[in-house]
Protein backbone atom coordinates (compact mmCIF):
# COMPACT_ATOMS: atom_id res chain seq x y z
CA UNK A 1 0.00 0.00 0.00
CA UNK A 2 2.96 2.12 1.04
CA UNK A 3 4.48 1.66 -2.44
CA UNK A 4 1.03 2.30 -4.49
CA UNK A 5 1.03 5.84 -2.74
CA UNK A 6 4.22 6.33 -3.29
CA UNK A 7 4.12 5.91 -6.73
CA UNK A 8 1.39 7.78 -7.06
CA UNK A 9 3.02 10.82 -5.11
CA UNK A 10 5.17 10.75 -7.92
CA UNK A 11 3.62 10.43 -10.56
CA UNK A 12 1.21 13.58 -9.18
CA UNK A 13 4.80 16.01 -8.63
CA UNK A 14 5.32 14.75 -12.64
CA UNK A 15 2.38 15.48 -14.03
CA UNK A 16 2.33 19.30 -12.39
CA UNK A 17 5.83 20.05 -13.08
CA UNK A 18 5.77 22.94 -15.60
CA UNK A 19 9.02 22.18 -17.33
CA UNK A 20 8.38 19.13 -17.51
CA UNK A 21 5.20 19.46 -19.15
CA UNK A 22 6.17 22.47 -21.11
CA UNK A 23 8.83 19.80 -22.54
CA UNK A 24 6.53 17.20 -23.57
CA UNK A 25 4.07 19.36 -24.72
CA UNK A 26 6.78 21.03 -27.37
CA UNK A 27 7.80 17.40 -28.89
CA UNK A 28 4.37 16.74 -29.42
CA UNK A 29 3.69 19.50 -31.37
CA UNK A 30 7.66 18.88 -33.27
CA UNK A 31 6.49 15.30 -33.77
CA UNK A 32 2.68 16.53 -34.88
CA UNK A 33 4.48 19.17 -37.53
CA UNK A 34 7.13 16.84 -39.07
CA UNK A 35 3.60 14.01 -39.52
CA UNK A 36 1.94 16.80 -40.73
CA UNK A 37 4.91 17.59 -43.49
CA UNK A 38 5.58 13.89 -44.36
CA UNK A 39 1.49 13.36 -44.85
CA UNK A 40 1.22 16.66 -46.99
CA UNK A 41 5.00 16.90 -49.40
CA UNK A 42 3.53 16.14 -53.04
CA UNK A 43 5.88 13.85 -54.15
CA UNK A 44 8.42 14.89 -57.45
CA UNK A 45 5.87 15.35 -60.49
CA UNK A 46 6.92 12.77 -63.12
CA UNK A 47 7.95 14.47 -66.66
CA UNK A 48 7.11 12.70 -69.51
CA UNK A 49 7.70 13.48 -73.16
CA UNK A 50 4.66 13.62 -75.26
CA UNK A 51 5.90 14.00 -78.73
CA UNK A 52 8.20 16.12 -81.04
CA UNK A 53 9.30 17.08 -84.20
CA UNK A 54 12.33 17.97 -86.15
CA UNK A 55 12.37 20.39 -89.38
CA UNK A 56 12.57 19.23 -92.59
CA UNK A 57 14.10 21.88 -94.96
CA UNK A 58 12.76 22.32 -98.51
CA UNK A 59 14.66 20.11 -101.43
CA UNK A 60 15.97 23.38 -102.81
CA UNK A 61 18.38 23.42 -99.83
CA UNK A 62 20.17 20.75 -100.09
CA UNK A 63 23.50 21.01 -100.89
CA UNK A 64 25.86 18.19 -101.69
CA UNK A 65 30.01 18.58 -100.11
CA UNK A 66 30.82 19.77 -104.02
CA UNK A 67 28.63 22.30 -104.13
CA UNK A 68 29.15 23.38 -100.81
CA UNK A 69 32.53 23.98 -101.80
CA UNK A 70 31.91 25.62 -105.10
CA UNK A 71 29.67 27.76 -103.59
CA UNK A 72 32.27 28.88 -101.40
CA UNK A 73 35.16 29.03 -104.08
CA UNK A 74 32.38 31.40 -105.84
CA UNK A 75 32.26 34.30 -103.05
CA UNK A 76 36.02 34.75 -103.16
CA UNK A 77 36.88 35.01 -99.50
CA UNK A 78 38.51 31.71 -99.32
CA UNK A 79 42.26 30.60 -101.18
CA UNK A 80 42.32 27.72 -103.07
CA UNK A 81 43.94 25.61 -100.36
CA UNK A 82 40.59 26.51 -97.68
CA UNK A 83 38.34 24.95 -100.19
CA UNK A 84 40.46 22.19 -100.73
CA UNK A 85 40.58 21.72 -97.11
CA UNK A 86 36.93 22.29 -96.83
CA UNK A 87 36.58 19.85 -99.33
CA UNK A 88 38.83 16.88 -97.56
CA UNK A 89 36.97 18.17 -93.34
CA UNK A 90 33.33 17.20 -95.19
CA UNK A 91 34.67 13.86 -96.34
CA UNK A 92 36.45 12.90 -93.72
CA UNK A 93 33.79 14.13 -91.24
CA UNK A 94 31.55 11.95 -92.65
CA UNK A 95 28.85 14.40 -94.03
CA UNK A 96 26.51 12.96 -96.80
CA UNK A 97 25.49 15.03 -100.34
CA UNK A 98 21.87 15.92 -99.38
CA UNK A 99 22.39 18.29 -95.82
CA UNK A 100 20.96 21.80 -96.31
CA UNK A 101 22.35 25.33 -95.78
CA UNK A 102 20.50 28.51 -95.53
CA UNK A 103 18.91 30.52 -98.55
CA UNK A 104 21.23 33.22 -98.46
CA UNK A 105 24.26 30.53 -98.97
CA UNK A 106 23.17 29.77 -102.87
CA UNK A 107 23.52 33.43 -103.94
CA UNK A 108 26.73 34.57 -106.11
CA UNK A 109 27.93 36.52 -103.39
CA UNK A 110 27.56 35.68 -99.30
CA UNK A 111 26.38 39.24 -98.01
CA UNK A 112 23.47 38.31 -95.41
CA UNK A 113 21.38 40.87 -93.80
CA UNK A 114 19.74 40.40 -90.25
CA UNK A 115 16.04 39.43 -91.79
CA UNK A 116 18.08 36.71 -93.99
CA UNK A 117 19.12 35.27 -90.41
CA UNK A 118 15.71 35.87 -89.05
CA UNK A 119 14.17 33.75 -91.75
CA UNK A 120 16.44 30.96 -91.26
CA UNK A 121 15.30 30.78 -87.86
CA UNK A 122 11.50 31.43 -88.08
CA UNK A 123 11.43 28.62 -90.92
CA UNK A 124 13.09 26.31 -88.35
CA UNK A 125 11.41 27.32 -85.34
CA UNK A 126 7.87 27.28 -86.82
CA UNK A 127 8.23 25.03 -89.32
CA UNK A 128 9.11 22.17 -86.21
CA UNK A 129 6.54 23.43 -83.98
CA UNK A 130 3.68 23.68 -86.32
CA UNK A 131 4.63 20.08 -86.75
CA UNK A 132 4.66 19.41 -83.09
CA UNK A 133 1.14 20.98 -82.15
CA UNK A 134 -0.42 19.01 -85.21
CA UNK A 135 1.16 16.21 -84.07
CA UNK A 136 -0.39 16.40 -80.47
CA UNK A 137 -3.38 18.57 -80.33
CA UNK A 138 -2.23 20.99 -77.98
CA UNK A 139 -4.18 23.72 -77.07
CA UNK A 140 -2.01 26.95 -77.73
CA UNK A 141 -3.39 28.10 -74.16
CA UNK A 142 -2.34 24.98 -72.47
CA UNK A 143 1.29 25.78 -72.52
CA UNK A 144 2.80 26.93 -69.48
CA UNK A 145 6.46 26.87 -69.84
CA UNK A 146 8.42 27.96 -73.14
CA UNK A 147 12.38 27.76 -73.73
CA UNK A 148 14.25 28.26 -77.08
CA UNK A 149 17.54 27.48 -77.23
CA UNK A 150 19.70 29.13 -80.26
CA UNK A 151 23.36 29.54 -79.42
CA UNK A 152 25.36 32.06 -81.82
CA UNK A 153 21.99 34.07 -82.87
CA UNK A 154 20.63 36.20 -81.09
CA UNK A 155 17.76 38.85 -81.49
CA UNK A 156 15.40 41.49 -80.37
CA UNK A 157 12.60 40.49 -79.05
CA UNK A 158 14.22 37.20 -78.28
CA UNK A 159 13.13 33.89 -80.03
CA UNK A 160 11.25 33.20 -76.90
CA UNK A 161 8.96 36.61 -77.53
CA UNK A 162 8.97 35.66 -81.45
CA UNK A 163 7.07 32.28 -80.81
CA UNK A 164 5.00 33.87 -77.99
CA UNK A 165 4.09 36.71 -80.93
CA UNK A 166 3.70 33.83 -83.68
CA UNK A 167 1.12 31.89 -81.69
CA UNK A 168 -0.24 33.90 -79.29
CA UNK A 169 0.51 31.76 -76.55
CA UNK A 170 -1.08 32.99 -73.31
CA UNK A 171 0.21 36.29 -71.46
CA UNK A 172 1.16 34.56 -68.21
CA UNK A 173 3.55 31.94 -69.51
CA UNK A 174 7.30 31.41 -68.38
CA UNK A 175 9.64 32.00 -71.57
CA UNK A 176 13.36 31.07 -71.00
CA UNK A 177 16.14 31.58 -74.21
CA UNK A 178 19.09 30.41 -73.90
CA UNK A 179 22.32 31.86 -75.75
CA UNK A 180 25.98 30.92 -76.50
CA UNK A 181 25.65 27.35 -74.55
CA UNK A 182 26.68 25.28 -77.81
CA UNK A 183 25.71 22.24 -79.26
CA UNK A 184 24.56 20.60 -75.52
CA UNK A 185 21.59 23.76 -75.01
CA UNK A 186 19.21 21.22 -75.89
CA UNK A 187 19.55 19.15 -73.20
CA UNK A 188 20.35 21.81 -70.93
CA UNK A 189 16.83 23.26 -71.80
CA UNK A 190 15.43 19.39 -71.25
CA UNK A 191 16.77 20.06 -67.65
CA UNK A 192 16.03 23.42 -66.95
CA UNK A 193 12.41 22.20 -67.96
CA UNK A 194 12.49 19.45 -65.54
CA UNK A 195 13.33 21.56 -62.68
CA UNK A 196 10.40 24.10 -63.90
CA UNK A 197 7.87 21.36 -63.73
CA UNK A 198 8.28 20.37 -60.53
CA UNK A 199 7.32 23.66 -59.48
CA UNK A 200 3.83 24.34 -62.09
CA UNK A 201 1.79 21.64 -61.32
CA UNK A 202 -0.42 20.56 -64.60
CA UNK A 203 1.71 22.08 -67.07
CA UNK A 204 2.81 21.74 -70.20
CA UNK A 205 6.61 22.90 -71.05
CA UNK A 206 7.77 23.57 -74.92
CA UNK A 207 11.23 23.25 -75.88
CA UNK A 208 12.22 24.77 -79.32
CA UNK A 209 16.16 24.16 -80.57
CA UNK A 210 17.83 25.63 -83.27
CA UNK A 211 21.14 27.62 -84.91
CA UNK A 212 21.35 30.17 -87.43
CA UNK A 213 24.47 29.61 -89.74
CA UNK A 214 23.41 32.95 -92.16
CA UNK A 215 25.53 35.08 -90.56
CA UNK A 216 28.27 33.05 -88.81
CA UNK A 217 29.92 31.76 -92.13
CA UNK A 218 33.85 32.58 -91.15
CA UNK A 219 35.48 34.99 -94.19
CA UNK A 220 38.93 34.76 -92.59
CA UNK A 221 41.87 32.97 -93.38
CA UNK A 222 42.49 31.24 -89.93
CA UNK A 223 42.01 27.71 -90.09
CA UNK A 224 41.04 27.07 -86.42
CA UNK A 225 37.98 28.95 -87.42
CA UNK A 226 37.40 27.36 -90.70
CA UNK A 227 35.98 24.36 -88.83
CA UNK A 228 32.13 25.96 -88.60
CA UNK A 229 32.02 26.64 -92.43
CA UNK A 230 32.12 22.56 -93.08
CA UNK A 231 30.30 21.37 -90.50
CA UNK A 232 26.96 23.19 -89.80
CA UNK A 233 24.06 22.77 -91.14
CA UNK A 234 20.32 24.15 -91.30
CA UNK A 235 18.26 22.38 -88.74
CA UNK A 236 15.39 22.86 -85.68
CA UNK A 237 13.24 20.63 -83.32
CA UNK A 238 10.25 21.19 -81.24
CA UNK A 239 9.51 19.12 -77.90
CA UNK A 240 6.60 18.84 -75.56
CA UNK A 241 6.83 17.81 -71.84
CA UNK A 242 3.76 17.50 -69.60
CA UNK A 243 3.65 16.53 -66.05
CA UNK A 244 0.08 15.89 -66.13
CA UNK A 245 -0.49 12.16 -64.77
CA UNK A 246 -2.72 11.14 -67.11
CA UNK A 247 -0.57 12.02 -70.20
CA UNK A 248 1.27 8.55 -69.06
CA UNK A 249 -1.03 6.95 -71.27
CA UNK A 250 -0.27 9.09 -74.25
CA UNK A 251 3.02 9.84 -73.87
CA UNK A 252 6.23 8.67 -75.99
CA UNK A 253 8.38 8.49 -73.00
CA UNK A 254 9.24 9.45 -69.53
CA UNK A 255 12.33 11.36 -68.09
CA UNK A 256 13.97 9.24 -65.54
CA UNK A 257 17.53 11.24 -65.26
CA UNK A 258 18.79 14.44 -66.46
CA UNK A 259 22.67 14.94 -66.02
CA UNK A 260 24.75 18.17 -66.42
CA UNK A 261 28.48 18.88 -65.64
CA UNK A 262 30.12 21.80 -66.27
CA UNK A 263 33.82 22.82 -66.67
CA UNK A 264 33.94 26.58 -66.98
CA UNK A 265 35.94 27.38 -64.02
CA UNK A 266 38.92 26.20 -66.30
CA UNK A 267 40.39 28.41 -68.34
CA UNK A 268 41.67 25.62 -70.57
CA UNK A 269 37.78 24.16 -71.02
CA UNK A 270 36.49 27.83 -71.07
CA UNK A 271 38.60 29.09 -74.01
CA UNK A 272 38.86 25.32 -76.23
CA UNK A 273 35.86 26.88 -78.46
CA UNK A 274 35.69 30.79 -78.32
CA UNK A 275 33.85 33.30 -80.85
CA UNK A 276 36.11 35.53 -81.21
CA UNK A 277 37.96 38.44 -84.21
CA UNK A 278 40.89 37.30 -86.29
CA UNK A 279 43.86 39.52 -86.96
CA UNK A 280 42.14 41.02 -89.96
CA UNK A 281 38.54 41.58 -88.04
CA UNK A 282 36.68 38.80 -89.34
CA UNK A 283 34.73 36.81 -86.59
CA UNK A 284 34.93 32.93 -86.16
CA UNK A 285 34.31 30.42 -83.56
CA UNK A 286 37.92 29.27 -82.58
CA UNK A 287 38.66 25.46 -81.97
CA UNK A 288 41.64 25.15 -80.42
CA UNK A 289 44.45 22.22 -79.41
CA UNK A 290 42.59 21.85 -75.73
CA UNK A 291 39.39 21.02 -77.21
CA UNK A 292 39.87 17.24 -76.94
CA UNK A 293 41.33 17.14 -73.44
CA UNK A 294 38.35 19.28 -72.12
CA UNK A 295 35.98 17.20 -73.62
CA UNK A 296 37.41 13.96 -71.49
CA UNK A 297 37.68 15.90 -68.56
CA UNK A 298 34.19 17.55 -68.95
CA UNK A 299 32.56 14.01 -70.06
CA UNK A 300 34.00 11.87 -67.46
CA UNK A 301 31.78 12.87 -64.57
CA UNK A 302 28.96 13.28 -66.52
CA UNK A 303 29.54 9.06 -67.66
CA UNK A 304 30.15 8.37 -63.97
CA UNK A 305 27.12 9.80 -62.86
CA UNK A 306 25.01 7.68 -65.25
CA UNK A 307 26.70 4.97 -63.93
CA UNK A 308 26.16 5.63 -61.02
CA UNK A 309 22.21 6.27 -61.70
CA UNK A 310 21.57 3.18 -63.87
CA UNK A 311 24.40 0.45 -64.41
CA UNK A 312 23.52 -3.06 -62.30
CA UNK A 313 25.33 -3.71 -59.48
CA UNK A 314 27.68 -6.24 -60.90
CA UNK A 315 29.24 -3.34 -63.16
CA UNK A 316 29.41 -1.05 -60.23
CA UNK A 317 31.28 -3.26 -58.45
CA UNK A 318 33.01 -4.57 -60.88
CA UNK A 319 34.69 -1.19 -61.92
CA UNK A 320 34.80 -0.43 -58.05
CA UNK A 321 37.71 -3.74 -57.38
CA UNK A 322 39.35 -2.23 -60.91
CA UNK A 323 40.01 1.26 -59.71
CA UNK A 324 40.93 -0.21 -56.15
CA UNK A 325 43.13 -2.25 -57.86
CA UNK A 326 44.85 0.09 -60.71
CA UNK A 327 45.81 2.72 -57.83
CA UNK A 328 46.91 0.72 -54.92
CA UNK A 329 49.20 -1.52 -57.13
CA UNK A 330 50.13 0.64 -60.15
CA UNK A 331 52.86 -1.49 -61.22
CA UNK A 332 50.32 -4.13 -62.37
CA UNK A 333 49.51 -1.91 -65.44
CA UNK A 334 45.73 -3.34 -65.38
CA UNK A 335 43.55 -1.72 -68.23
CA UNK A 336 41.02 0.69 -66.84
CA UNK A 337 37.62 -1.13 -67.06
CA UNK A 338 34.91 0.55 -68.96
CA UNK A 339 31.28 -0.57 -67.73
CA UNK A 340 29.42 -2.21 -70.31
CA UNK A 341 26.57 0.71 -70.70
CA UNK A 342 24.93 -1.22 -73.24
CA UNK A 343 23.12 -3.72 -70.40
CA UNK A 344 21.21 -0.91 -69.40
CA UNK A 345 20.69 1.67 -72.78
CA UNK A 346 18.93 0.06 -75.34
CA UNK A 347 19.59 3.26 -77.80
CA UNK A 348 22.72 5.71 -77.86
CA UNK A 349 22.33 8.87 -79.17
CA UNK A 350 25.50 10.94 -78.98
CA UNK A 351 25.70 14.49 -80.29
CA UNK A 352 27.03 14.50 -84.30
CA UNK A 353 29.95 16.28 -83.59
CA UNK A 354 31.94 14.46 -86.29
CA UNK A 355 33.31 11.17 -87.05
CA UNK A 356 36.36 12.08 -84.79
CA UNK A 357 34.04 12.35 -82.42
CA UNK A 358 31.91 9.50 -82.67
CA UNK A 359 34.49 7.35 -83.01
CA UNK A 360 36.46 8.39 -79.65
CA UNK A 361 33.15 7.89 -77.91
CA UNK A 362 32.19 4.20 -79.63
CA UNK A 363 35.68 3.12 -78.59
CA UNK A 364 35.57 4.76 -75.01
CA UNK A 365 32.07 3.09 -74.00
CA UNK A 366 32.20 0.27 -76.31
CA UNK A 367 28.77 0.61 -77.83
CA UNK A 368 28.39 -1.60 -81.67
CA UNK A 369 28.02 -0.15 -84.79
CA UNK A 370 24.17 -0.66 -84.50
CA UNK A 371 24.19 1.09 -81.56
CA UNK A 372 26.37 4.29 -83.33
CA UNK A 373 23.92 3.50 -86.41
CA UNK A 374 21.64 6.57 -85.70
CA UNK A 375 24.45 9.05 -84.82
CA UNK A 376 26.20 8.10 -87.85
CA UNK A 377 23.53 8.14 -90.30
CA UNK A 378 21.85 11.95 -88.72
CA UNK A 379 25.46 13.23 -89.77
CA UNK A 380 25.53 12.00 -92.63
CA UNK A 381 21.89 13.20 -94.07
CA UNK A 382 21.23 16.30 -91.99
CA UNK A 383 25.19 17.49 -90.77
CA UNK A 384 25.92 18.86 -87.50
CA UNK A 385 22.80 20.80 -86.50
CA UNK A 386 24.16 21.73 -83.44
CA UNK A 387 22.02 21.14 -80.33
CA UNK A 388 18.87 19.72 -82.44
CA UNK A 389 20.71 16.53 -83.84
CA UNK A 390 20.07 14.36 -80.82
CA UNK A 391 16.51 14.73 -81.58
CA UNK A 392 17.12 13.84 -85.84
CA UNK A 393 18.93 10.91 -84.41
CA UNK A 394 15.73 9.75 -81.95
CA UNK A 395 13.79 10.00 -85.37
CA UNK A 396 15.79 7.75 -87.18
CA UNK A 397 15.45 4.86 -84.26
CA UNK A 398 11.90 5.62 -84.35
CA UNK A 399 11.50 5.17 -88.21
CA UNK A 400 13.00 2.07 -88.07
CA UNK A 401 11.04 1.00 -85.55
CA UNK A 402 13.50 0.17 -82.75
CA UNK A 403 11.94 1.76 -80.00
CA UNK A 404 9.29 -0.96 -78.03
CA UNK A 405 7.94 -0.31 -74.87
CA UNK A 406 10.46 -0.48 -71.92
CA UNK A 407 13.29 0.29 -73.92
CA UNK A 408 16.03 2.93 -72.10
CA UNK A 409 16.92 6.05 -74.81
CA UNK A 410 20.55 8.25 -73.92
CA UNK A 411 20.67 11.04 -75.07
CA UNK A 412 24.15 12.94 -74.72
CA UNK A 413 25.78 16.35 -76.03
CA UNK A 414 28.31 18.36 -75.33
CA UNK A 415 29.31 21.99 -76.08
CA UNK A 416 31.28 25.33 -75.70
CA UNK A 417 31.90 26.06 -71.96
CA UNK A 418 32.49 23.03 -71.54
CA UNK A 419 29.46 21.63 -70.72
CA UNK A 420 28.10 17.35 -70.87
CA UNK A 421 24.29 16.82 -70.93
CA UNK A 422 22.81 13.41 -70.39
CA UNK A 423 18.65 12.74 -70.89
CA UNK A 424 17.81 8.83 -69.76
CA UNK A 425 14.45 8.37 -71.38
CA UNK A 426 12.06 4.95 -70.80
CA UNK A 427 9.51 4.33 -73.59
CA UNK A 428 6.09 3.77 -72.49
CA UNK A 429 5.08 2.38 -75.49
CA UNK A 430 6.62 0.74 -78.88
CA UNK A 431 6.33 3.87 -81.26
CA UNK A 432 6.25 3.39 -84.83
CA UNK A 433 6.79 6.45 -86.96
CA UNK A 434 4.58 8.46 -88.77
CA UNK A 435 4.19 10.75 -91.95
CA UNK A 436 5.52 13.99 -90.08
CA UNK A 437 8.82 12.23 -88.97
CA UNK A 438 11.44 13.30 -91.29
CA UNK A 439 12.76 10.57 -92.23
CA UNK A 440 9.54 8.65 -92.97
CA UNK A 441 10.13 8.76 -97.06
CA UNK A 442 13.55 7.97 -97.08
CA UNK A 443 14.12 5.66 -94.38
CA UNK A 444 14.52 2.25 -96.27
CA UNK A 445 17.72 3.45 -97.78
CA UNK A 446 18.90 3.67 -94.87
CA UNK A 447 22.07 2.81 -93.28
CA UNK A 448 23.92 3.52 -96.23
CA UNK A 449 28.09 2.10 -96.49
CA UNK A 450 30.29 5.12 -95.21
CA UNK A 451 33.51 4.84 -97.14
CA UNK A 452 36.47 4.69 -94.70
CA UNK A 453 38.57 8.15 -94.84
CA UNK A 454 41.89 9.02 -93.28
CA UNK A 455 40.85 10.79 -89.82
CA UNK A 456 41.75 14.35 -89.26
CA UNK A 457 42.31 15.83 -86.07
CA UNK A 458 39.27 17.59 -84.40
CA UNK A 459 41.52 21.04 -83.61
CA UNK A 460 43.71 23.44 -85.94
CA UNK A 461 46.33 25.27 -84.96
CA UNK A 462 45.86 29.41 -86.62
CA UNK A 463 47.10 29.76 -90.03
CA UNK A 464 50.08 31.50 -90.68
Amino acid sequence: MFIINHNLEDLSKFLTDPILLYNIMFILLLMSLLLCFVMTKKPSCKVYLIDFACYKPPDSQKCSKELSANLAAGYGYFTDEQIDFMRKTMERAGLGDSTYLAEVFFGKTYNPFMKDARREVEMAIFGSVDTLLAKTGVRYEDIGILIVNCCIYNSEPSLSSIVVNQYKLRENIVTYNLVGMGCSAGLVAIGLAKQLLQVHQNSYAMIVSTESITENCYKGKDRSKFLINCMFRVGGAAILLSNHPSDHKISKYQLLHAIHTNTSSSDRSYNCIYREEDNAGFVGVNVNKDLLISAITTIRPNLITVGRLILPIKEKFIYLINHIVRNLIPTLKIKQYTPNYSKVVDHFLPHVGGKPVLDELQKALGFSDEAMEASRMTLYRYGNTSSTSIWYELAYIEAKGRVKKGNWVWQIAFGSGFKGSSIIWCAMKTVNHDEHNPWTDEIAKFPVTLTIREPFTVHFDPSN
